[in-house]
Parts: structure tokens; C-alpha cells; sequence
């Protein structure tokens, strides 16, 4: 075990002693009002695990839809491996098995100075601390020629699952044979960085069944991204991909790599090759990148994000549309008593991943009660995994444990361990990768709403 896994077990064994339920409570008194604003997986994780920590607090969670459509595992749906309503999660365990007070409403108005937000519905709702989970907003008019209603009804995103996820499945399915599915990335930062280059995966394995002359092509606004020699070794023996040089140059000698004669049914085309996007015609179906002209039968665009919109409703924004933060306590630095987490917030080396919004909620949540009750909150340490498929049974992870740097108000990675897959992993490590990943995504839903 490396010294940063040691560092981060010590931490959350601690953690685990405070979590367990107290006969009394942090506060001699009235209890506090801790509350969340957004119930995916930040938002529901802080509420639970402020109720673990301390049962007697007060914590309500506002969230406007009654349920959670979970995006991690959402591209499963696109290849008809699962069905929308398995991405479904409810609020009802928060509520009933935690004693978490579950509002159904929107939030229009924020006052900091009162500590209040206004909800739609007309009531006020005051707080000691609140913590702010807006995930992120797409930002479609980047590309020339998109636009949210393009993507609703013709050139779906649905990177934010939900009709447009459904709008890409039924346009793979009526793609013809031979057509050619064409997948935009996004520039950094973005939600889930292994994610813009599984779905293209999963999708050629599905044209492999049911449409094997067809041709997936990826345009990429960057020339390298998380993952990246791992998840090309599974094109690379899957799909017909010859890996760049710049990525065969490191590998261990031990490694085979694949040499294929002519295309394969998937490509990547670098920034370095003219992958940027930079206009879509959307009647046409063409894409113009740096390097010219793309004809597509079925397009999809993941495009640049910031934070939510509500976090910049609420001036919890900067100039970049992310939120900064004091990175202890994730308290924001432009509005006291309130603290940001997840995809929205500015967190240094972390990625936005739900696993970090998991870790981040589990920090904050106990940075809130030791607040609350005029203590200093514990130097947090975070972790990351994230598991990704080159195939349904070609599993590959990222994983990393993160510190903080105080004085210079920083998240950094630590240790100097593999964070990836191992390079020489042999095919049953890479199929129980694959296990590893299906089971991870029940068993995270469990610990952030269960």
C-alpha cells in the first residue's frame, strides 16, 4: 500500500468513527439548519452523510425534480444496454430511513446577508450553512450553427441525460449501414473525463453487431485526455485503431500493440490534426473542424460547460463561470456560510467526476458540523476513481488520492503510484474491470442515496 492510500484510509477511518450515531448531539441546543441545494450525487451525499455524522441536525434538501437521472453509466442507454429507467434514483430513502426534509421546488432568489434562498413556490428558507451542488451547464452557442433547441431535437448532446439520450439511441438504431456516427469532444475542464471517449467505444461495439461497416469517427479539441493510452489500447484490439506514436513511444516493450492495414471502424482526430470544431450545419449534417469538412449520419456534441446556472444567479461564479472556493471547507470565497462542491466548483487537480462531488460532499459535511458547533474542520484528503469501458467486458479505471496544499490554497495528487489500469494488465484483469465497473455503479448510488 502506498504512503497516499495509508494517508487517505487514516483520514476516512476517522471519518468513519465520527459517522457513527452520536447519543447526543454536537449542540447543546436548537440544532442547526444545514441546507443543500441540488440532489444529485454531491447534494444527496452531503445530506446523508450530515445526518451519519449527526442524526439531531436540521438538513433539507431542495432539489426541482422529483427524481435523479444519474449521468455516470448514461451512454449504456445510447447502445440499448440499459433502459432510461434504470438511470432513475429517488429521494425516498434520504428521506425516510435519514430523516432528510426533501423540497421539491426551484430556487429563484438568494439573499446572503439574511441567509435565505426564495423558492418558487413563494416560502423563504433559512439556513446557518449552505451548501451549493449546481452541476454544470452546456454551453452550445460555443460551436458556430448549435443551440440548445438543435440539440433537443436534431443534434442531440445528452451529456446531461434524458431526452437527448433517448434522441441519440433511436438515431444509432436508424443510422444507416455504413454510416458514419460522429462524436465531438469537449475542451478542459469538463464533467467526467473518461466519458467523450467510452460512449464512442461502446457505439463501435455496437456497429460491430449491427452495423459493421459503419465508421466512428471522435474530433477532439485536445491531443491527449484522461485515459487515454488505456482506452486506445481497447480500440486499438477492438476496433481496427492504430495508436498515434506518441502514445506507443512510452508503452512497455512487453506490450502488444496491434498494426492494421487501412481504417478501422474508429478514429480520433487530434487538435494536432485539425479536430477542433468549429462550425455545425446542422441541416446538412456537417461538421467543419480546423482540418476541413465532416459528413455525419448521426452527430453527437459534448460541448464546453461551466457551473450550473444557478450558481451564477446566486454570484457564486468567476470570470472563468466556475465557483471559487476556500478548498478546506469548499466555503465559496465570494458569499460567506455557503459552500460549493461537485462539478460546478473550482478544485485544482481533481477531476469532475461524481466520485469526486462524493468525497467532496463527505469533506464538507463534516467541515459544516465542526463549523457549526465553533470548532476548526479537519485538513480533508479526497479520492477519485473512475471506472470506464472500452467494451462491455473491456474495463479500465483512473484512481487518485488528493491532498491539500494549505498555504497555497491548492488540491494536489499525491503519491507517485500507476493511477490507470496497469499498461500489461492481461485480458482477465481487463474483463474483471469490466465487472468492477457495473458493480461500482450500484454501489456508489447505494452510498450517495441509499
Amino acid at each position: 500500500m502506498n504512503p497516499s492510500r495509508r494517508k487517505l484510509l487514516k483520514w476516512l477511518s476517522a471519518l468513519t468513527l465520527t459517522s457513527t450515531l452520536p447519543s447526543r448531539s454536537l449542540f447543546a441546543a436548537t440544532a442547526p439548519q444545514v441546507v443543500i441545494i441540488g440532489g444529485g450525487v454531491g447534494g444527496a451525499t452531503a445530506a446523508k452523510y450530515l445526518k451519519l455524522f449527526d442524526p439531531h441536525i436540521k438538513v433539507t434538501l431542495i432539489e426541482k425534480n422529483a427524481q435523479y437521472l444519474r449521468p455516470y453509466g448514461s451512454s449504456e442507454v445510447v447502445t440499448g444496454h440499459i433502459q432510461m429507467s434504470d438511470l432513475v434514483v429517488t429521494y425516498d430513502t434520504l428521506r425516510s430511513k435519514y430523516g432528510v426534509n426533501i423540497i421539491i421546488d426551484e430556487v429563484i432568489g438568494f439573499d446572503a446577508a439574511k441567509r435565505q434562498v426564495q423558492l418558487k413556490q413563494g416560502s423563504k428558507v433559512a439556513y446557518d450553512r449552505l451548501i451549493v451542488s449546481p452541476g454544470i451547464e452546456l454551453l452550445y452557442d460555443k460551436i458556430e450553427g448549435y443551440s440548445y433547441e438543435i440539440a433537443e431535437h436534431e443534434i442531440p448532446s445528452g451529456w446531461i441525460p434524458g431526452a437527448q439520450t433517448e434522441l441519440l439511441a433511436q438515431q444509432l438504431k436508424a443510422m444507416p449501414q455504413g454510416g458514419t456516427f460522429l462524436m465531438v469532444a469537449p475542451p478542459s475542464p469538463y464533467r467526467c473525463p473518461p466519458g467523450p471517449y467510452e460512449r464512442p467505444a461502446l457505439i463501435a461495439e455496437w456497429c460491430q453487431r449491427h452495423n459493421p461497416t459503419a465508421k466512428v469517427i471522435i474530433v477532439d479539441p485536445k491531443d491527449e485526455f484522461v485515459t487515454d493510452q488505456t482506452m486506445m489500447l481497447g480500440w486499438n484490439r477492438r476496433y481496427g485503431f492504430n495508436m498515434p506514436k506518441k502514445f506507443t513511444a512510452t508503452l512497455p516493450k512487453t506490450v502488444e500493440v496491434l498494426q492494421h492495414q487501412g481504417e478501422g471502424i474508429l478514429s480520433w482526430i487530434p487538435a494536432a490534426e485539425g479536430g477542433t470544431p468549429l462550425k455545425l450545419d446542422a441541416t446538412k449534417k456537417v461538421l467543419t473542424t480546423a482540418g476541413g469538412e465532416i459528413k455525419a449520419d448521426v452527430i453527437n456534441i459534448v460541448p464546453p460547460m461551466r457551473a450550473g446556472q444557478l450558481a451564477a444567479k446566486m454570484g457564486l461564479t468567476d470570470e472563468k463561470g466556475w465557483c471559487p472556493n476556500q478548498r478546506k471547507t469548499f466555503e465559496s470565497t465570494l458569499h460567506p456560510y455557503v459552500h460549493v462542491i461537485g462539478d460546478a466548483c473550482s478544485a485544482d487537480a481533481m477531476p469532475k467526476s461524481g466520485f469526486s462531488a462524493n468525497t467532496q460532499a463527505k469533506s464538507v459535511a463534516r467541515a459544516v458540523l465542526e463549523l457549526l458547533a465553533g470548532r476548526e474542520a479537519p485538513v480533508p484528503y479526497w479520492e477519485n476513481t473512475c471506472y470506464a469501458l472500452a467494451a462491455s467486458d473491456y474495463g479500465l479505471y483512473v484512481a487518485d488520492v488528493f491532498e491539500l496544499n494549505e498555504p497555497e490554497n491548492k488540491i494536489q495528487r499525491v503519491g507517485k503510484a500507476s493511477r490507470y489500469l496497469r499498461l500489461e494488465a492481461t485480458p482477465e484483469e481487463i474483463r474483471l474491470g469490466a465487472v468492477y465497473q457495473q458493480a461500482w455503479l450500484q454501489a456508489f448510488t447505494e452510498d450517495c442515496f441509499g
